[in-house]
């Protein structure tokens, strides 16, 4: 057996703990720690000081990282609020948002910067839901009028983007029609897995069982919610998808579930959030810091010139359809509901990696879109903040 070393991991874990506590020293610097993960995974990368390579306990500890980001961003989408007024606008929303992001990547595309404008309009259609959500639970908004729209907008985005990058950019297509045929199979294992969830809950039998054995050393919740992960997840890369599709609908599965989370098991997301925040998610931002390949982005006038294109086009490709919002919200929450919606990041740095793999992207664009993604949580939702303080208050609904 070849010797493996957890050294270079100790120094990621010694990162993700020291960044968040370092924050908590200091409360007015409203800095979200996934940004100085990243930064500092950088600094001691191959980039900067060399301290740490992505050698294999990382990548894989960074994997399962990836796979509870995006399955504990598919529990943050609110079903029971995707519905009436707010699904219609936020639909649209990403419709133009689409159209948009096509109109700006064939852009670039003429002036030399990108080579697949489809892969780059898809990056940039995304929003941050797990990054928005807890600045709006934070602030008291996401109960109104303007945080459902908000949650509504970024929900349909995110399952949109990570449904076009899986169709149109799997590791393992062969043909579009292939694909949606292939795409189409797993959406409908996944529905009969929902169908056989909701059947299940329902027999008294089975939710005593779960019930008695949830707080216990089974943490059989837990252990279900890891099965449903990572069975999703080895199905789509079967499908010959991405396996973050695999990991998103593994969690808007237990959302459609678990209805009665609050009654039965109020602890039981905690724990979910618990594992995948304190163990899998911090690796992955500081790994992802660690690839970043700084050289790539300064090399060249033109590469480091791509940050504030890609800023500019995150806000022009996601901020504009909020005016959509005019009528219902008026125009300093619909500004704010745009740059809320202009925040993102965790898709971001997953879609580069895997452009980056399938060759798509080059290293400079990669690193630029990594670059605009951080700048972007830095700035928007401070900005959307201002604006938010000198708007009149919503009632919750």
């Amino acid at each position: 057996m070849s010797h493996v070393s957890f050294s270079g991991l100790a120094i990621v874990a010694a990162v993700g703990f020291g960044v968040p506590l370092l924050l908590g020293f200091l409360p007015r610097l409203k800095l979200p720690s996934v940004v100085l993960e990243i930064f500092v995974g950088v600094v001691i990368g191959p980039s900067v000081l060399g301290w740490v390579v992505v050698d294999t306990p990382i990548q894989v500890l960074s994997l399962l990282g990836l796979a509870s980001l995006l399955f504990l961003a598919g529990l943050e989408i609110e079903v029971d609020r995707l519905g009436g007024r707010a699904l219609q606008l936020a639909l649209i929303g990403f419709v133009i948002s689409l159209a948009l992001a096509l109109g700006v990547a064939y852009t670039l595309q003429a002036f030399g910067l990108i080579q697949t404008p489809l892969f780059v309009a898809i990056v940039l259609a995304a929003t941050g839901l797990g990054v928005i959500i807890p600045i709006l639970k934070d602030s008291g908004e996401i109960s109104t009028q303007f945080g459902q729209l908000v949650v509504a907008a970024a929900s349909i985005s995110d399952f949109g983007t990570v449904v076009l990058l899986s169709l149109f950019f799997s590791r393992e297509a062969s043909s579009t029609a292939t694909q949606i045929f292939l795409l189409g199979g797993f959406v409908v294992l996944a529905a009969m897995l929902v169908m056989v969830g909701v059947r299940g809950g329902r027999w008294n039998r089975l939710s005593d069982v779960l019930a008695r054995l949830q707080d216990t050393t089974a943490q059989i919740r837990v252990r279900g919610a890891a099965l449903l992960l990572v069975s999703l997840v080895a199905i789509a890369e079967r499908f010959g998808l991405e396996t973050i599709l695999g990991a998103f609908i593994g969690g808007v599965i237990l959302t459609l579930v678990d209805r009665d989370a609050a009654l039965t098991h109020p602890q039981f997301r905690v724990k979910l959030e618990a594992i995948g925040f304190g163990l899998f998610i911090p690796v992955f931002f500081v790994a992802s810091g660690i690839k970043f390949n700084l050289g790539a982005l300064l090399a060249s006038p033109s590469s480091l010139l791509q940050v504030p294109i890609y800023l500019f086009a995150l806000l022009a490709v996601r901020g504009l359809p909020a005016g959509l919002y005019l009528s219902l919200l008026g125009t300093r929450r619909s500004i704010a509901a745009g740059l809320f919606q202009a925040t993102s990041l965790s898709f971001i740095v997953a879609s580069v990696q895997i452009g980056m793999e399938l060759k798509v992207l080059t290293e400079a664009t990669g690193a630029a879109l990594v670059a605009s993604a951080l700048l972007s949580v830095l700035i928007f939702p401070l900005s959307a903040g201002l604006v938010l303080r000198g708007a009149p208050a919503e009632p919750s609904r």
